[in-house]
């Protein structure tokens, strides 16, 4: 599969890559410093600007599928969001955040209490994301959203899936990069969330 990562030198992105890429798959990475880009079989630096929209469907184009794996508060969606479609590209998938997952009812967990104010900006605004996804009419999208805690890790390859609710396991609500990718490449590989938000944890 040919694939476009946007953002394929930061903490989630460059786990992907490394997935995407373990996976046999043709890969153009996208980065502001295609430098940063790790050097593995299958892929393809190239330099990207998340606010340039002609320059950033050009690079998209000719692929079945791209990922955005950018922060929300350092891109604006609909650029993103109107480049993907510009580019013919048949799916877009989204690394998203745990901030508009469910803690109850009705109650995001960005609204929570305890909810630290340094992640508000950003978990704001990657709801924006998914309520613009949501409202779209012509893209195949999906949004996945890891766990409150989205850190450094080990590649298990054993997790849970669920919906729009936070999931908490025995640990807590946490996964890793490593196995975030895992899952975000089976979908790819086996498209189960098709213009739906889910989410992943232990």
């Amino acid at each position: 599969m040919h694939v476009a990562l946007i953002g394929a030198s930061g903490h989630a992105g460059s786990r992907i890559l490394q997935e995407l890429s373990d996976r046999g798959h043709a890969v153009t990475a996208i980065a502001r410093n295609p430098d940063k880009i790790a050097k593995l079989p299958g892929v393809t630096a190239k330099a990207g600007d998340v606010f340039d929209q002609a320059g950033l469907t050009r690079l998209l184009e000719g692929h079945d599928t791209v990922i955005s794996a950018v922060h929300f508060v350092a891109s604006d969606p609909r650029i993103l969001i109107d480049a993907v479609k510009a580019s013919g590209a048949k799916r877009y998938l989204v690394v998203g955040g745990a901030g508009s997952l469910e803690v109850a009812p009705g109650v995001a967990l960005v609204t929570t209490p305890d909810f630290p104010d340094a992640y508000k900006p950003e978990a704001l605004a990657g709801g924006r994301f998914l309520e613009l996804l949501r409202a779209e009419k012509e893209l195949d999208w999906t949004f996945l959203s890891p766990s409150a805690l989205f850190e450094p890790g080990r590649r298990t390859g054993k997790f849970r899936l669920g919906g729009d609710q936070l999931l908490v396991g025995e640990h807590g609500s946490r996964i890793s990069f490593e196995d975030y990718a895992v899952a975000l490449v089976d979908e790819i590989e086996r498209p189960v969330h098709s213009r739906q938000r889910f989410t992943v944890g232990y």
